[in-house]
């Protein structure tokens, strides 16, 4: 397969995208609002931040305390154990969510920059645009029989 053939595959599946640009658009629209909507993990970040922030407000003050009273040393250690157990778990699921959110946002303007690019595209395509390419495609694949297959990033499928 060589580099011209796949520059026209790309040129006649972007083609075909543009004959269907309305409903395309239309669809990433829902899929970006849908898929990458981060509402949920945001409000669940924040009870997270939250709960990390009693972690350790109640892990210093049983520090202090033991630092201050006497105490049976295998409880003490046992709930501060116990303490940091929690924070760990929290933080964890934390730092997922987190991910989580940036992968969506980061997701959401890939899928932002699609719809522009296509609204923008009036036309049929006649050469090959790099900055379409970079902007458009997520991947491409090539079948056995030679089939192009490419995936834009909308998650749309065009076998050329």
């Amino acid at each position: 397969m060589t580099e011209e053939e796949i520059k026209a595959a790309f040129v006649t599946a972007f083609n075909r995208l543009v004959a269907e640009r309305d409903e395309i658009i239309a669809n990433a629209k829902l899929v970006r609002q849908t898929l990458c909507d981060t509402t949920a993990l945001a409000e669940e970040r924040a009870k997270l931040q939250q709960e990390l922030a009693v972690l350790v407000e109640m892990t210093e003050k049983a520090v202090r305390e033991n630092t201050r009273i006497a105490q049976n040393q295998e409880e003490y250690q046992k709930h501060y154990e116990g303490l940091v157990a929690r924070y760990d778990a929290a933080k964890a699921r934390f730092d997922e969510v987190t991910e989580t959110i940036s992968a969506k946002e980061a997701q959401s303007e890939r899928l932002a920059g699609f719809i522009k690019r296509l609204k923008a595209q009036t036309e049929p395509m006649a050469v090959f645009d790099s900055q379409l390419w970079t902007s458009m495609v997520a991947y491409m694949t090539v079948g056995v029989d030679r089939e192009l297959t490419v995936a834009f990033r909308d998650r749309t499928e065009v076998s050329v």
